[in-house]
């Protein structure tokens, strides 16, 4: 098994906010069990069946809540851990499919668009406009850049957007994988301006968004995903160690064809 397909032992290290291990069981070698609680930013019901594409995240004032706090994963080149992306020069773009720097590689995969909407949850779910989002994600081989060793020299598939009047951002991006014990995911944290994105400051928030079933199922059919159909098969969302108490508002909607390119969108309430 290679570096980058370690799943569960890579994000474990790095649970914040509503994620609590209250039991780490040893049952022989590679074998453990893990007890996780979920915070009060998150509906204490069980999670519901909801894999469809079709699944919303509302926008109504009524039924907006925050996006659940998530662990930044241990790879998330913002400085915390690590080298820092953010204050390089042409961090700020909506096409994060090349390096920039120094860097020249190009990550391939099934073309893909990463389409949120930030909502001020405080003020009534009105578009939060001005902020930023940094995003990334690991490759169609679930390695992530500026870490595995590689694509250590790269770093493709990051990047940072400011929200515009209507609280969007878009990322011009390719598939990622799904990897060893994870189910399919983005990473991304939202500050309050671009300035405080590239300057690595405070963050108002970190998430992920989860992937939707049929789009995974549909892009992983082609050519180099070959390795996520079987990982995918072996995970999901009501086994993820981060999505398992509940992913209603993390769980993008999906459209397009692995053909012709897919389109992730989710409304995030902050």
């Amino acid at each position: 098994m290679e570096d980058h397909d370690r799943g569960l032992a890579f994000d474990l290290p790095r649970l914040v906010s509503r994620r609590q291990a209250v039991a780490l069981l040893a049952g022989g070698i590679g074998s453990a069990a893990l007890a996780a609680c979920g915070s009060s930013n998150k509906d204490a019901t069980a999670p519901a069946a909801a894999t469809s594409d079709s699944t919303k995240t509302t926008a109504s004032n009524g039924d907006l809540t925050q996006i659940p706090e998530e662990t930044a994963g241990p790879f998330p080149g913002d400085g915390s851990n690590g080298p820092n992306i953010l204050t390089a020069s042409g961090i700020v773009r909506s096409d994060i499919r090349q390096s920039i720097g120094d860097a020249s590689g190009v990550a391939d995969g099934v073309l893909t668009k990463i389409e949120m909407t930030l909502l001020d949850v405080a003020g009534g779910g009105k578009p939060l406009s001005g902020a930023a989002v940094y995003l990334w994600h690991c490759d169609m081989s679930g390695r992530y850049s500026m870490y595995d060793p590689a694509v250590a020299d790269e770093n493709y598939l990051r990047g940072v957007q400011e929200s515009d009047r209507d609280g969007k951002v878009t990322f011009t991006s390719v598939f990622p994988a799904a990897y060893s014990g994870r189910w399919p995911h983005i990473h991304f944290e939202v500050y309050e301006s671009v300035n405080t994105a590239t300057s690595a400051g405070s963050k108002l928030k970190t998430s992920q968004i989860a992937l939707p079933k049929k789009t995974c199922e549909a892009v992983y059919t082609s050519k180099g995903y070959e390795q996520s159909v079987q990982n995918l098969g072996q995970t999901s969302l009501e086994t993820d160690m981060v999505f398992s108490d509940g992913w209603a508002s993390e769980l993008g909607t999906g459209s397009g064809d692995a053909k012709s390119g897919v389109t992730i969108s989710l409304n995030v309430g902050v």
